[in-house]
């Protein structure tokens, strides 16, 4: 008969969890927990092999959906219980109605107060009865998690920063990445060797316990009714993959625009079981340029150019990206005025075969007048164009 701490076990305290965790909370729980207790890491400490038996036998009872719904109803599971008479069960009790549910062929209707297997016992107390007797067949020893199908990896993201000329023209980029990679040991399967005959049971999946004095054939706790056991990978720890930094080369395409993000297939956490890994993405972010400002595919940048260039119009060397090109300048130019020199900007990335423009803004120089002869010119131009350039802004203030 087991212990009475071993009739009520709190699988939800034992990792950690709430009653309403996902699974996803449970599974990294359980990873976290194992990590911790695991026999390899605590070679000789038997309490630390007994704390990995508890959450393993937690772990395979709440990440399965059937197994935590009838541990749910019941506050106990046995592979003999399905869902719907777990379900029939608690119904029954919260109507009151006793327990006239068939567990596995067997009749507990003594259980209800009557007499019966169980003896005799208020109605009250059935159910203490119930689940002192099944809780303690069907708890114990570690319950050997069953053999998980292939499990896809998953997808990893990083930044990486490249220089402007290298977004512009494009070439080759390096990150260092942190991921996990396929165990070298077990190659991803998370056991060592094939399945090995269960010693608890040889091999025949269930064994004999005893409840009071009936005798019940069970489901093998070490095996889960397998007759087989399999060995965690020493590497991984039965985790099929291990922690790996490497260096993840890649290619940037011309025309690549800052926060562009760049999928490498594969190249994300590995799989289990044979799963596919997942993939890597990577977020890009362009460096500046001391001239250029770059918005879009367009190329922007501001030319100086002197009164006369701006009055009478001129045409002027600017750079590019690609060198030097000429811009005419119309007479009459204003402080500030844009130009656009068509098909100068980025090539897109997108869009192979178009590019954007380069836009100019221009800035006019006054220049300083140190001499005479200078003044004397300027004021002779301040005759000949008598314009009051504030006269508008008074006109609009009128009004």
């Amino acid at each position: 008969m087991a212990t009475t701490a071993n009739r009520n076990k709190d699988y939800y305290g034992i990792l950690g969890v709430k009653k309403t965790a996902t699974q996803e909370e449970i599974r990294k729980a359980f990873r976290k927990a194992a990590r911790k207790y695991h026999p390899d890491v605590n070679p000789g400490d038997k309490k630390a092999e007994e704390k990995f038996k508890e959450i393993s036998e937690a772990n395979d009872v709440l990440s399965d959906e059937k197994k935590r719904k009838v541990y749910d109803q019941l506050g106990f599971y046995s592979d003999q219980i399905d869902p719907a008479q777990a379900e029939a069960y608690a119904r029954q009790q919260r109507e009151g109605g006793g327990i006239p549910v068939d567990f596995g062929g067997f009749d507990f209707s003594g259980f209800q107060g009557g007499g019966g297997h169980a003896g005799a016992g208020s109605s009250s107390s059935s159910w203490g009865s119930f689940k002192d007797i099944f809780s303690g067949i069907f708890s114990g020893a570690q319950q050997q998690q069953h053999p998980r199908g292939p499990q896809p990896g998953t997808d990893l993201e990083y930044q990486a920063t490249i220089d402007f000329w290298s977004a512009i023209r494009g070439g080759q980029a390096r990150i260092q990445v942190h991921r996990q990679e396929t165990c070298p040991t077990c190659h991803g399967m998370a056991h060592t060797g094939g399945p090995v005959t269960c010693p608890e049971c040889n091999g025949a999946g269930q064994v004999t316990q005893m409840g009071g004095r009936m005798k019940f054939n069970v489901p093998c706790p070490r095996c889960g009714g397998t007759g087989r056991i399999t060995s965690d990978c020493p590497t991984c720890h039965g985790e099929g993959t291990i922690s790996k930094t490497e260096t993840v080369e890649f290619r940037i395409k011309a025309g690549t625009r800052d926060g562009q993000r760049i999928r490498l297939a594969g190249k994300g956490n590995a799989g289990v079981n044979g799963g596919p890994p997942g993939d890597l993405y990577v977020i890009v972010r362009t460096g500046t340029h001391p001239v250029f400002t770059r918005v879009g595919d367009d190329i922007q940048l501001t030319v100086p150019v002197t009164v006369p260039e701006a009055s009478m119009g001129a045409k002027v060397d600017v750079p590019t990206i690609d060198g030097r090109a000429q811009l005419k300048i119309p007479p009459g130019t204003q402080n500030g005025q844009k130009l656009r020199l068509r098909e100068r900007g980025v090539e897109s990335a997108s869009n192979p075969g178009q590019r954007g423009d380069q836009i100019v803004t221009v800035q006019v120089i006054i220049p300083t007048l140190n001499d005479e002869r200078s003044r004397e010119i300027m004021r002779e131009l301040a005759k000949l164009n008598p314009q009051d350039p504030r006269s508008a802004l008074f006109e609009k203030g009128r009004e």
